[in-house]
Protein backbone atom coordinates (compact mmCIF):
# COMPACT_ATOMS: atom_id res chain seq x y z
CA UNK A 1 0.00 0.00 0.00
CA UNK A 2 1.65 3.36 -0.88
CA UNK A 3 2.37 5.57 1.75
CA UNK A 4 0.22 8.58 2.52
CA UNK A 5 1.74 11.97 1.86
CA UNK A 6 0.92 15.87 1.87
CA UNK A 7 1.81 17.16 -1.33
CA UNK A 8 4.02 20.18 -1.28
CA UNK A 9 4.85 23.23 -3.64
CA UNK A 10 8.88 22.96 -3.67
CA UNK A 11 11.49 23.82 -6.42
CA UNK A 12 12.80 21.26 -8.41
CA UNK A 13 16.24 21.89 -6.39
CA UNK A 14 14.64 20.78 -3.22
CA UNK A 15 12.62 17.76 -4.55
CA UNK A 16 15.22 15.45 -3.51
CA UNK A 17 14.44 16.05 -0.28
CA UNK A 18 10.73 15.15 -0.70
CA UNK A 19 11.76 11.66 -2.58
CA UNK A 20 14.15 10.68 0.15
CA UNK A 21 11.13 10.71 2.78
CA UNK A 22 8.57 9.28 0.49
CA UNK A 23 10.33 6.32 -0.85
CA UNK A 24 7.49 4.24 -0.88
CA UNK A 25 5.45 6.76 -3.05
CA UNK A 26 5.54 7.78 -6.59
CA UNK A 27 6.84 11.29 -6.85
CA UNK A 28 5.37 13.60 -9.77
CA UNK A 29 6.90 16.40 -10.62
CA UNK A 30 4.50 20.01 -12.20
CA UNK A 31 6.21 22.61 -14.15
CA UNK A 32 3.83 25.27 -14.24
CA UNK A 33 4.00 28.55 -15.25
CA UNK A 34 3.71 31.05 -12.73
CA UNK A 35 1.99 31.13 -9.41
CA UNK A 36 0.34 34.61 -10.01
CA UNK A 37 -2.76 33.72 -11.83
CA UNK A 38 -5.77 31.92 -9.89
CA UNK A 39 -5.82 29.86 -12.81
CA UNK A 40 -2.30 28.34 -12.59
CA UNK A 41 -3.03 27.90 -8.42
CA UNK A 42 -6.18 26.64 -8.85
CA UNK A 43 -4.64 23.77 -11.57
CA UNK A 44 -1.87 23.00 -8.72
CA UNK A 45 -4.42 22.28 -5.95
CA UNK A 46 -6.39 19.70 -8.36
CA UNK A 47 -3.29 18.02 -9.00
CA UNK A 48 -1.85 18.36 -4.71
CA UNK A 49 -5.52 16.68 -4.01
CA UNK A 50 -5.05 13.81 -6.64
CA UNK A 51 -1.73 13.01 -5.73
CA UNK A 52 -2.54 13.26 -2.07
CA UNK A 53 -5.55 10.99 -3.02
CA UNK A 54 -3.42 8.32 -4.06
CA UNK A 55 -0.75 8.39 -1.67
CA UNK A 56 1.91 10.22 -3.83
CA UNK A 57 3.91 13.09 -3.48
CA UNK A 58 3.79 15.98 -5.90
CA UNK A 59 6.35 18.83 -6.45
CA UNK A 60 5.33 21.97 -8.03
CA UNK A 61 8.19 24.44 -10.12
CA UNK A 62 7.19 28.14 -10.62
CA UNK A 63 9.26 28.91 -13.85
CA UNK A 64 8.09 32.52 -13.63
CA UNK A 65 7.24 32.92 -16.97
CA UNK A 66 10.58 31.74 -18.15
CA UNK A 67 10.71 28.90 -20.91
CA UNK A 68 14.34 28.43 -19.95
CA UNK A 69 13.83 27.74 -16.53
CA UNK A 70 11.46 25.64 -17.19
CA UNK A 71 13.16 23.25 -19.57
CA UNK A 72 16.15 23.32 -16.52
CA UNK A 73 13.58 21.98 -14.42
CA UNK A 74 12.54 19.26 -16.92
CA UNK A 75 16.65 18.59 -17.01
CA UNK A 76 16.73 18.43 -12.61
CA UNK A 77 13.62 15.97 -12.18
CA UNK A 78 15.12 13.71 -14.84
CA UNK A 79 18.45 13.88 -12.79
CA UNK A 80 16.24 13.19 -9.83
CA UNK A 81 14.32 10.42 -11.18
CA UNK A 82 10.88 11.41 -10.72
CA UNK A 83 8.51 8.93 -12.05
CA UNK A 84 6.40 11.78 -13.93
CA UNK A 85 6.03 14.83 -14.88
CA UNK A 86 3.49 17.35 -15.82
CA UNK A 87 4.31 20.55 -17.91
CA UNK A 88 2.45 23.70 -18.38
CA UNK A 89 4.29 24.95 -21.31
CA UNK A 90 5.25 28.57 -21.84
CA UNK A 91 7.14 27.73 -24.92
CA UNK A 92 5.43 24.72 -26.70
CA UNK A 93 8.09 23.96 -29.19
CA UNK A 94 11.24 25.18 -26.78
CA UNK A 95 10.31 22.38 -24.41
CA UNK A 96 10.27 19.36 -26.67
CA UNK A 97 14.14 18.75 -26.84
CA UNK A 98 13.27 18.35 -22.72
CA UNK A 99 9.95 16.50 -23.00
CA UNK A 100 12.08 14.04 -25.32
CA UNK A 101 14.77 14.07 -22.40
CA UNK A 102 12.46 12.52 -20.15
CA UNK A 103 10.86 10.65 -22.38
CA UNK A 104 14.18 8.35 -23.08
CA UNK A 105 15.22 8.30 -19.41
CA UNK A 106 11.54 6.41 -19.59
CA UNK A 107 9.91 9.36 -17.12
CA UNK A 108 6.48 9.94 -18.85
CA UNK A 109 5.13 13.24 -19.22
CA UNK A 110 1.57 14.66 -19.45
CA UNK A 111 1.06 18.35 -21.17
CA UNK A 112 -1.82 20.63 -19.65
CA UNK A 113 -3.16 23.24 -21.56
CA UNK A 114 -0.49 24.46 -23.55
CA UNK A 115 -1.02 21.87 -26.66
CA UNK A 116 2.84 20.25 -27.12
CA UNK A 117 3.77 19.75 -31.22
CA UNK A 118 3.48 15.60 -31.86
CA UNK A 119 6.31 14.06 -29.71
CA UNK A 120 6.95 11.67 -27.34
CA UNK A 121 4.60 12.93 -24.31
CA UNK A 122 2.01 10.44 -23.00
CA UNK A 123 -1.35 12.60 -23.12
CA UNK A 124 -1.95 15.74 -23.72
CA UNK A 125 -4.86 17.05 -20.83
CA UNK A 126 -6.93 20.29 -21.69
CA UNK A 127 -9.48 21.99 -23.53
CA UNK A 128 -10.27 22.49 -27.36
CA UNK A 129 -9.15 26.55 -26.93
CA UNK A 130 -9.71 27.21 -31.38
CA UNK A 131 -13.08 25.64 -30.99
CA UNK A 132 -13.82 27.56 -27.44
CA UNK A 133 -12.39 31.01 -28.92
CA UNK A 134 -14.71 30.11 -32.14
CA UNK A 135 -17.57 29.73 -29.71
CA UNK A 136 -17.10 32.72 -27.74
CA UNK A 137 -16.44 34.63 -30.97
CA UNK A 138 -19.63 33.43 -31.98
CA UNK A 139 -21.62 34.37 -28.73
CA UNK A 140 -19.96 37.98 -29.08
CA UNK A 141 -21.93 38.36 -32.40
CA UNK A 142 -25.00 36.96 -31.00
CA UNK A 143 -24.80 39.96 -28.60
CA UNK A 144 -24.20 42.62 -30.21
CA UNK A 145 -27.00 42.12 -32.55
CA UNK A 146 -29.29 41.67 -29.71
CA UNK A 147 -27.53 44.43 -26.79
CA UNK A 148 -24.82 46.36 -28.85
CA UNK A 149 -27.63 47.54 -31.03
CA UNK A 150 -25.64 45.36 -34.42
CA UNK A 151 -22.76 47.51 -34.31
CA UNK A 152 -18.89 47.02 -32.53
CA UNK A 153 -15.55 48.01 -32.35
CA UNK A 154 -13.75 45.42 -30.30
CA UNK A 155 -10.02 44.89 -29.64
CA UNK A 156 -7.95 42.39 -28.30
CA UNK A 157 -5.93 42.26 -25.03
CA UNK A 158 -3.64 38.91 -25.67
CA UNK A 159 -0.43 37.45 -24.88
CA UNK A 160 1.60 36.88 -27.99
CA UNK A 161 4.70 34.79 -25.88
CA UNK A 162 1.92 32.46 -25.16
CA UNK A 163 1.00 29.82 -27.56
CA UNK A 164 -2.03 28.54 -26.35
CA UNK A 165 -3.49 32.21 -25.72
CA UNK A 166 -2.38 32.82 -29.49
CA UNK A 167 -4.49 29.37 -29.86
CA UNK A 168 -7.76 31.43 -28.22
CA UNK A 169 -7.50 34.87 -30.04
CA UNK A 170 -7.14 33.12 -33.57
CA UNK A 171 -10.46 31.08 -32.82
CA UNK A 172 -12.01 34.29 -31.52
CA UNK A 173 -10.92 36.47 -34.71
CA UNK A 174 -11.33 34.09 -37.04
CA UNK A 175 -15.06 34.05 -36.26
CA UNK A 176 -15.58 37.77 -36.04
CA UNK A 177 -13.31 39.49 -38.76
CA UNK A 178 -15.35 40.37 -42.15
CA UNK A 179 -18.93 39.84 -39.77
CA UNK A 180 -21.17 42.56 -40.65
CA UNK A 181 -20.95 45.36 -37.75
CA UNK A 182 -17.82 44.19 -36.71
CA UNK A 183 -14.41 47.00 -36.22
CA UNK A 184 -11.79 45.59 -35.58
CA UNK A 185 -9.13 47.80 -33.11
CA UNK A 186 -5.84 45.17 -33.28
CA UNK A 187 -4.49 43.52 -30.67
CA UNK A 188 -2.48 44.49 -27.66
CA UNK A 189 0.15 42.28 -25.89
CA UNK A 190 -0.21 41.93 -21.88
CA UNK A 191 2.74 39.33 -21.94
CA UNK A 192 0.74 37.05 -19.70
CA UNK A 193 1.25 39.69 -17.04
CA UNK A 194 -1.31 41.28 -15.07
CA UNK A 195 -0.11 44.92 -14.79
CA UNK A 196 1.44 44.99 -18.25
CA UNK A 197 -2.06 43.87 -19.44
CA UNK A 198 -3.34 46.74 -17.31
CA UNK A 199 -0.90 48.77 -19.18
CA UNK A 200 -1.60 47.59 -22.68
CA UNK A 201 -5.14 47.78 -22.60
CA UNK A 202 -5.58 51.41 -21.32
CA UNK A 203 -3.34 52.22 -24.35
CA UNK A 204 -5.92 50.44 -26.97
CA UNK A 205 -8.85 52.53 -24.92
CA UNK A 206 -6.98 56.05 -25.03
CA UNK A 207 -6.00 55.02 -28.97
CA UNK A 208 -9.52 54.20 -29.88
CA UNK A 209 -11.91 56.50 -27.75
CA UNK A 210 -14.97 54.86 -29.59
CA UNK A 211 -14.20 51.48 -28.37
CA UNK A 212 -16.70 49.22 -27.74
CA UNK A 213 -15.46 45.85 -27.08
CA UNK A 214 -12.57 43.92 -25.45
CA UNK A 215 -11.65 40.28 -26.15
CA UNK A 216 -8.91 38.91 -23.54
CA UNK A 217 -7.07 35.44 -23.94
CA UNK A 218 -6.03 34.58 -20.50
CA UNK A 219 -6.53 35.56 -16.87
CA UNK A 220 -3.85 38.41 -16.44
CA UNK A 221 -5.31 39.60 -19.93
CA UNK A 222 -9.07 39.78 -18.46
CA UNK A 223 -8.26 41.06 -15.03
CA UNK A 224 -6.20 43.54 -16.65
CA UNK A 225 -8.89 44.92 -19.23
CA UNK A 226 -11.06 45.21 -16.31
CA UNK A 227 -8.83 47.27 -14.63
CA UNK A 228 -8.51 49.37 -17.36
CA UNK A 229 -11.87 49.56 -18.37
CA UNK A 230 -12.58 50.99 -14.49
CA UNK A 231 -9.73 52.95 -14.39
CA UNK A 232 -11.09 55.00 -17.83
CA UNK A 233 -14.84 55.09 -16.48
CA UNK A 234 -15.23 52.86 -19.62
CA UNK A 235 -17.89 50.30 -17.49
CA UNK A 236 -20.57 51.99 -19.51
CA UNK A 237 -19.59 51.83 -22.93
CA UNK A 238 -17.12 48.55 -23.41
CA UNK A 239 -18.15 45.63 -23.39
CA UNK A 240 -15.75 42.92 -21.73
CA UNK A 241 -15.73 38.85 -23.18
CA UNK A 242 -12.72 36.44 -22.27
CA UNK A 243 -11.28 33.37 -20.33
CA UNK A 244 -10.97 32.51 -16.82
CA UNK A 245 -13.33 33.84 -13.93
CA UNK A 246 -11.87 35.52 -11.09
CA UNK A 247 -13.32 37.83 -8.18
CA UNK A 248 -12.99 40.84 -10.33
CA UNK A 249 -14.87 39.25 -13.16
CA UNK A 250 -17.60 38.14 -11.27
CA UNK A 251 -17.87 41.80 -10.16
CA UNK A 252 -17.94 42.99 -13.45
CA UNK A 253 -20.51 40.51 -14.73
CA UNK A 254 -22.85 41.72 -11.90
CA UNK A 255 -22.17 45.25 -12.62
CA UNK A 256 -22.99 44.62 -16.13
CA UNK A 257 -19.69 45.40 -17.88
CA UNK A 258 -18.47 41.73 -18.35
CA UNK A 259 -20.53 40.33 -21.03
CA UNK A 260 -19.16 36.47 -21.04
CA UNK A 261 -15.87 34.86 -19.80
CA UNK A 262 -15.00 31.17 -20.87
CA UNK A 263 -14.41 29.14 -17.79
CA UNK A 264 -12.29 25.98 -17.55
CA UNK A 265 -11.55 23.95 -14.86
CA UNK A 266 -7.98 24.39 -13.77
CA UNK A 267 -8.41 21.62 -10.50
CA UNK A 268 -9.65 19.43 -12.93
CA UNK A 269 -6.91 19.38 -15.40
CA UNK A 270 -4.32 19.32 -12.49
CA UNK A 271 -6.39 16.01 -11.69
CA UNK A 272 -6.74 14.79 -14.94
CA UNK A 273 -2.59 14.99 -15.42
CA UNK A 274 -1.61 13.12 -11.84
CA UNK A 275 -4.46 10.28 -12.43
CA UNK A 276 -2.65 9.85 -15.90
CA UNK A 277 0.47 9.45 -14.20
CA UNK A 278 -1.11 6.91 -11.54
CA UNK A 279 -2.34 4.98 -14.37
CA UNK A 280 0.56 4.49 -15.80
CA UNK A 281 2.71 4.09 -13.22
CA UNK A 282 0.57 0.92 -12.65
CA UNK A 283 1.10 -0.22 -15.60
CA UNK A 284 -1.81 1.30 -17.56
CA UNK A 285 -3.01 3.06 -20.56
CA UNK A 286 -4.22 6.56 -20.85
CA UNK A 287 -6.06 8.28 -24.07
CA UNK A 288 -3.39 10.52 -25.95
CA UNK A 289 -6.05 13.51 -25.64
CA UNK A 290 -7.72 13.96 -22.29
CA UNK A 291 -10.85 16.65 -22.82
CA UNK A 292 -11.83 18.71 -19.78
CA UNK A 293 -15.22 20.70 -20.80
CA UNK A 294 -15.57 24.77 -20.87
CA UNK A 295 -18.46 26.89 -19.74
CA UNK A 296 -19.37 30.08 -21.08
CA UNK A 297 -20.20 31.91 -17.78
CA UNK A 298 -22.79 35.28 -18.19
CA UNK A 299 -25.00 37.19 -15.52
CA UNK A 300 -27.62 34.04 -16.24
CA UNK A 301 -25.13 30.98 -14.68
CA UNK A 302 -22.31 32.98 -12.83
CA UNK A 303 -24.02 31.96 -9.62
CA UNK A 304 -23.22 28.36 -9.70
CA UNK A 305 -19.14 29.66 -9.60
CA UNK A 306 -19.64 32.28 -7.10
CA UNK A 307 -18.06 29.89 -4.16
CA UNK A 308 -15.24 29.35 -6.22
CA UNK A 309 -14.05 32.75 -5.50
CA UNK A 310 -15.26 33.46 -1.90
Amino acid sequence: MKQRIKTTLLSATAAACVMASAANAETFAMVQINQQALFFNQMNAGAEAAAEAGGDTLVVFNANNDPEAQNSAIETYIQQGVDGIIVVAIDTNGIMPAVQQAADAGIPVIAVDAVLPEGPHAAQVGVNNISAGADMGEFFLDYMASDMGGTAKIGVVGALNSSIQNIRQDGFVNVISGADGVTEAGVVDGQNVQDLALSAAENMITANPDLTAIYATGEPALVGAIAAVESQGKQDSIDIFGWDLTAQAIRGIDNGYVAAVIQQDPAGMGAAAVEALQTLSDGGSVEATIAVPVTIVTDENVDTFRSIFE
